[in-house]
């Protein structure tokens, strides 16, 4: 038997009572953190969120059974998850784990999308989550080989592949019919890293979510692609730096024993920024408080920082990209104390202090750092010019897999990100919605809160 029908076999034999309860906890608190990105998505400060709902409305007129979370207006489907994946990754603020993956942004939204056009109970959403993160958590298991910096962007390469089982999920496919969608999928798995910085890179999960329920929907109607898709030659030698970086056996071995969103676990972020950034940004900002730093009181700053290639960008183009810089992250905490939404437009990558320290800041690629995630760590390092050397070292986040955030932390991030436009009750009923899943009849009023017109902020200011 072929890997990619004993993959297709354990999905369609998956049912939710199969979930322990631990995985169905975890599936709605990453629904809620996915939901609440969504809607500050719309919002992106350099207009994404904006373009993404302009070119939505020009692809369908605006019409359809499906909601665009913040956008005010229903369309296809198809259109809907690839809108609402472009807004929950806009602020690169979605859920994220080791290996290197994102989760949430490329699936949640095909699965919404496909749930209230077929009107859907919960369970059926809840099971969906879990075996979507369980494929896209394992295929990069399986590829945890490969380059660290990699060519191909995750979301929709592996994320694909996760909006794929979640879709079929919901869809009810069989054995047979997933061994199609994952074969018509390998052939919609495509995002370049090149794009980091650019509005694209958002764009790769849209991309994920959509292609996922495409080639779950057309394996449903008939559709053939290839059937061994997950094996010799194919998905992972195309993607993962050849299959000798790759155990695609793992792919399957202790499948849901336990589910990975239990452990190792799934990270929360608490900054709107790459995940390579955080605990440089964590750093500067202890460090600064620490000490009381003040902006004129900083004559160099050093980073000690694993070798990396995609968060070294000493002079970032725009706000945007600012996301990326190992360099602007630590300009940030030692200059504001705390990172926001605010913190990445180009009014603060250009101001003077900005332009200032950023020359200031070095970055040591340091090769007795571990550059796998979990066991990583930075050093941020300042002189200053009263001649002082002062450090800190970032090792744990908070939120990281392994550190969960408390709940109290979690529903302050979706606070934070829905209102508004939602207002206080609005958003009390969507967590009271979400934390009531497993009961739900049908997902639909849910999606009704979720539809409301994030421009309403500007409004309410």
């Amino acid at each position: 038997m072929s890997l990619t029908q004993k993959l297709a076999d354990i999905i369609a034999g998956t049912s939710f009572e199969d979930i322990p309860d631990e995985a169905v906890e975890i599936a709605r608190q990453v629904l809620l953190d996915a939901i609440g990105t969504t809607v500050a998505g719309v919002n992106e400060p350099l207009g994404l969120g904006r373009i993404t709902l302009e070119y939505t409305q020009l692809m369908s007129g605006g019409t359809g059974d499906a909601s665009v979370i913040g956008g005010g207006f229903k369309t296809s489907m198809l259109n809907a998850a690839y809108a609402n994946g472009v807004l929950c990754h806009a602020l690169d603020y979605d859920n994220t784990w080791w290996p290197r993956n994102h989760p949430a942004s490329p699936t949640i939204p095909a699965i919404l999308a496909t749930a209230e056009r077929n009107k859907l109970p919960g369970t059926d959403v809840l099971l969906a989550i879990v075996l979507a993160f369980e494929v896209q958590g394992r295929i990069r298991v399986a590829s945890a080989g490969m380059n660290t910096g990699g060519t191909f962007h995750h979301p929709s390469v592996s994320g694909t592949m996760g909006s794929t089982t979640g879709v079929g999920k919901l869809l009810k496919l069989d054995a047979d019919q997933f061994r199609m969608a994952y074969g018509i999928a390998g052939s919609r798995c495509s995002s370049l890293t090149a794009n980091h910085g650019t509005m694209t890179k958002p764009s790769h999960s849209g991309h994920g979510a959509r292609m996922g329920l495409e080639a779950a929907h057309l394996a449903n109607l008939g559709f053939t692609g290839a059937e061994d898709i997950f094996g010799e030659g194919n998905y992972f030698s195309t993607f993962y730096d050849g299959i000798e970086n790759c155990e695609p056996e793992l792919l399957i071995k202790g499948f849901g024993d336990p589910y990975r969103m239990v452990d190792p676990g799934v990270s929360f972020k608490r900054y709107p920024a790459k995940y390579s950034t955080h605990r440089t940004i964590e750093g500067a900002t202890d460090l600064a408080k620490e000490h009381d730093l003040k902006a004129e009181d900083i004559a160099a700053v050093e980073v000690d920082y694993p070798p990396t290639k995609l968060v070294d960008r000493p002079s970032p183009r725009s706000g945007l990209e600012g996301k990326f810089s190992l360099q602007y992250a630590a300009c940030i905490g030692l200059l504001d104390r705390q990172c926001t939404i605010q913190s990445f437009t180009n009014e603060r990558r250009f101001a003077d202090d900005m332009e200032t320290l950023l020359p200031k800041v070095k970055l040591n690629e340091t090769e007795s750092i571990p550059g796998d995630f979990p066991d990583s760590w930075v050093v941020v390092r300042v002189r200053t010019t009263g001649g002082q050397v002062l450090e800190h070292k970032c090792a744990k986040l908070r939120g990281m897999q392994g550190v969960p955030l408390p709940r109290e932390e979690r529903l302050e991030k979706f606070y934070g990100c829905v209102m508004p436009p939602l207002t206080k009750a609005q958003a009390d009923k969507v967590v009271a919605l979400v934390d009531d899943m497993a009961n739900l009849k049908d997902i639909t009023p849910l999606m009704d809160i979720l539809i409301t017109p994030a421009a309403l902020a500007e409004a309410a200011e």
